[in-house]
């Protein structure tokens, strides 16, 4: 046998074995990692969908909460992981601006990372502690504005999408506040619902329960219209910031350089999981709107993110750890 014709026969028997091996998939457990500790959001949606997907695929799906550094040390277990598809990443709108802030992230936000779906966005709230005087945000922003420093906000952490928003909104109001970053959602629920932090900002599906009972009194929403769940509450842009927005939202990746046949089949498994009509009513109770997207589109999105929050990051000189 000529070498030519050993390579055709070798790289026919190649392709034959992946064929066979991304038909067999899955065959073992898959791993969720969740880079934010239980309670937040992130991990709210993973859990809503894991028995789903584990039915559809027929195997044990495992949630692993790798949280720190605004989700990056969980991601970057990810991006490091074998592309084999046993690994997924489920990441938060901080994905976004990371890349801004931690310069030494060990891994590229854009090149190791492979979009599968982003699967929602929703309005962040800005919230008062039903102790504090607050009945509005003009009420915040005078005291704000008489004395410097004199409100303390809290957000899921330190260059978070929440942080860099109330950033952009105080500078744009000649306002000044002092943040308080936590460690997730998890974290910032109990002390904001406890009222130890007075004010947060948060997405509703965070903080839904507790403005339903009124611990919790919703100030403002990031949206650029009011929301069908808090139809009395301003967005930022009628309280003076005009044309703003800042829209939390949750997505779906991949290590790179997994075989396009498993990357479709778990998308498209991922679309069904979302179209349970149990599924579809909790993540709207969230006030998550729905979009289910293609890579494609997951990833564009991703790459305007990084280049719009990376603008707020430079203007305002925020760095990590603020």
């Amino acid at each position: 046998m000529s070498i030519n014709l050993f390579r055709k026969v070798l790289g026919c028997a190649l392709l034959v074995l992946a064929g066979a091996a991304h038909a067999q998939w899955p065959n073992q457990p898959i791993r969720f990692i969740a880079p934010f500790p239980p309670g937040g959001t992130v991990d709210q949606i993973v859990r809503l969908i894991q028995p789903h997907l584990q039915q559809a695929l027929g195997q044990t799906i495992i949630v692993e909460n790798r949280a720190g550094a605004s989700g990056s040390i969980g991601s970057a277990v990810a991006a490091k992981a074998n592309p084999d598809g046993y690994t997924w990443l489920f990441v938060f709108d901080t994905h976004g601006v990371n890349p801004s802030l931690i310069p030494s992230m060990p891994f590229d936000t854009l090149k190791d990372l492979a979009p599968v779906m982003l699967i929602g966005k929703g309005a962040m709230v800005i919230t008062a502690h039903q102790s504090t005087p607050y009945k509005s945000f003009n009420d915040m922003l005078q005291v704000a504005r008489s004395k410097s420093g004199a409100i303390n906000y809290g957000t899921i952490g330190s260059g978070s999408l929440a942080h860099l928003a109330m950033t952009a909104i105080g500078a744009q109001l000649k306002a000044d506040w002092t943040h308080i970053p936590y460690k997730g959602g998890g974290p910032l629920a109990s002390d904001g619902i406890a009222g130890h932090v007075p004010v947060t900002m948060a997405t509703y599906a965070l903080w839904a329960p507790h403005l339903a009972s009124g611990r919790l009194r919703p100030l403002a929403v990031t949206s650029t219209k009011r929301m069908a769940q808090l139809p009395d509450v301003p967005t930022m842009i009628e309280l003076g910031v005009p044309g703003f927005e800042a829209q939390a939202w949750w997505g779906m990746l991949a290590p790179v350089g997994i075989p396009q046949p498993i990357m479709a089949r778990m998308h498209a498994e991922m679309v069904k999981v979302l179209r349970i009509p149990a599924v579809q009513s909790r993540i709207a109770e969230m006030g998550i709107d729905m979009t289910a997207s293609s890579p494609e589109d997951l990833g564009k999105f991703i790459a305007m993110e990084v280049d719009r929050w990376a603008k707020v990051v430079r203007d305002n000189k925020i760095k990590a750890g603020e």
